[in-house]
């Protein structure tokens, strides 16, 4: 109704529709990939394809881990990712000196562009632009990562503050370097370099042009990476700040190395606060069945967040001409996001259709009775089957062995990501009824949004029963709501499920009829 009415006519006022606020569902499949690579930003990225990795961190690498990762879960389906850069602790972006007090340097930090980034001054009047007065004040400006072939040219770069050439204004948009340190020395030229012959190469190792000798064609840049260990915790951090990820891989400096207990634990932790999961890579000392059966007991399987984490054996050997021994998690993490897209998060990233791309063979090749000593351990077994090829033979978290008995909740990999899904769907979409008039309206309001959000799934085929009523149950009313709970400001929404568990075992009862007369 109208604040007032004052005058006598037809008023027309517009009234809330109410009832169901949809909940979206949110994503299930963005990953997260932790680990050192040699260059790039050690600010959080947000990847959509392989090329968004190259065009940040350089071409592929077989020996790092984390680009490796990354590589494999694009290919293996992965669509969406963040990526975080560690390095350690002191690391410092690589410099290029131009003498006098004037340095570039590099955007991101480490050794990785030392002797690969490089720049070159030139005084060619030729190229200056002639609306600029004076040409002394003019000069070019050529800068390369002869690691990854990028090539920068500012043309007319000038020693003028207030020039719209000005040198700093200048590499505002470079994605390669900046200015080091003070702008006073760039208020001068830097001296020009070698004079090099039409059609060569301004930047080819000439020993006659030799860095630091009089007349150098190009100068050449010097970093470094850091003392330290990687600071995985300043990695951990940044993922604590962005919107949403569903799967964490955390990588290691060296194919074969493990991660600190220490990091794992602290990549578990923060999957708890983000209602994500990791896949744990296997242990280095797991080069064999009985390595693994021995070991089994990973330092990290009693912890709280071993329900939302999964381990899986044996190592891959990646097609990359090398026969590189990588860690798995890249690639199933890439599996994980190509199932849900293709029958959703309740079903198992595992069986016939989990095929493993970009893998030429299995480390330890696993036979069923082999398997059969890993799987009640919580271990998932990698698998090659005649006319399938790699696949994923195993579902269970790391809270999965057998001899686990206290809480069997969160034992499969597709029932903990359901529920992680439901939770942050719910967490998301009910943030309407903070401050709400805690009374029977808001609950029935309640009832009707989670319910149809909690329908929309069932449709899907994401829960057990044959009627909404077997498979799911959304009860917020007086009975769960009493006045002690309203006067502490408490509405409490009660919402359950009934998860659908992996086939994992198929027995097949073989019966010979004998005897049997037809009448």
């Amino acid at each position: 109704m109208p604040a007032t009415l004052t005058y006598p006519g037809v008023y027309v006022d517009e009234i809330p529709t109410g009832g169901a606020r949809p909940i979206a569902a949110v994503p299930t499949a963005i990953g997260a990939f932790v680990g050192p690579v040699p260059r790039g930003s050690t600010e959080i990225a947000h990847l959509t394809s392989w090329d968004d990795f190259e065009r940040l961190y350089g071409p592929l690498d077989s020996n790092n881990p984390l680009g490796t990762g990354v590589y494999h879960f694009f290919l293996n389906g992965g669509g969406e990712t963040k990526v975080v850069r560690t390095v350690g602790a002191g690391a410092a972006p690589a410099t290029i000196d131009l003498g006098a007090n004037r340095a570039l340097a590099a955007t991101s930090v480490g050794s990785a562009a030392n002797g690969t980034l490089r720049a070159r001054v030139d005084h060619d009047a030729d190229d200056f632009d002639p609306a600029e007065a004076d040409p002394a004040k003019l000069y070019n400006l050529t800068v390369r990562d002869a690691g990854t072939g990028a090539e920068e040219r500012f043309v007319s770069v000038s020693i003028d503050p207030a020039s719209p050439h000005w040198v700093a204004s200048a590499l505002a948009g470079s994605s390669l370097v900046v200015l080091s340190g003070e702008t006073d020395g760039w208020e001068t030229r830097p001296d020009e370099h070698a004079k090099v012959k039409p059609g060569t190469d301004p930047f080819a190792d000439d020993p006659k042009l030799a860095e630091g000798a009089a007349g150098a064609a190009y100068a050449k840049a010097d970093g470094g990476d850091g003392g330290a260990a990687p600071d995985y915790g300043a990695a951990f951090d940044q993922l604590r700040t962005t919107d949403i990820f569903n799967i964490l891989c955390v990588l290691p400096p060296n194919h074969g190395d493990d991660l600190p207990v220490g990091v794992l634990t602290a990549a578990g932790a923060l999957c708890l606060a983000r209602r994500a999961f990791m896949i744990v890579d296997p242990p280095a000392a797991w080069i064999d069945l009985n390595a693994a059966v021995d070991e089994r007991e990973l330092e990290i399987s009693g912890t709280t967040f071993a329900g939302s984490a999964a381990v899986y054996f044996p190592r891959l050997v990646a097609t990359d001409g090398k026969d590189t021994i990588i860690a798995p998690s890249g690639a199933l993490a890439g599996l994980y996001a190509r199932t849900d897209a293709q029958r959703g998060v309740w079903k198992a990233p595992a069986g016939t259709e989990a095929g493993l791309a970009g893998v030429k063979q299995l480390t330890v090749a696993l036979t069923d009775r082999e398997n059969g000593r890993l799987n009640p351990l919580g271990i998932n077994c990698l698998r090659t089957f005649p006319g399938i090829g790699k696949v994923s033979w195993g579902a269970r978290t790391m809270r999965g062995a057998d001899s686990i008995l206290d809480d069997p909740s969160w034992r499969y990999v597709p029932i903990r990501r359901l529920a992680l899904f439901i939770e942050e769907s719910l967490y998301r979409g009910t943030q309407w009824v903070v401050f709400e008039p805690n009374d029977e309206p808001l609950w029935a309001s309640i009832r009707l949004t989670v319910g149809s959000f909690m329908n929309g799934l069932f449709r899907q085929g994401a829960f057990q029963g044959a009627t909404p009523r077997e498979a799911y149950l959304v009860k917020c009313d007086k009975d769960n709501n009493p006045q002690a709970d309203i006067d502490r400001g408490i509405v409490n929404i009660l919402v359950g499920f009934a998860p659908l568990k992996p086939a994992e075992f198929v027995l097949v009862h073989i019966q010979q009829l004998a005897g049997q007369v037809q009448t």
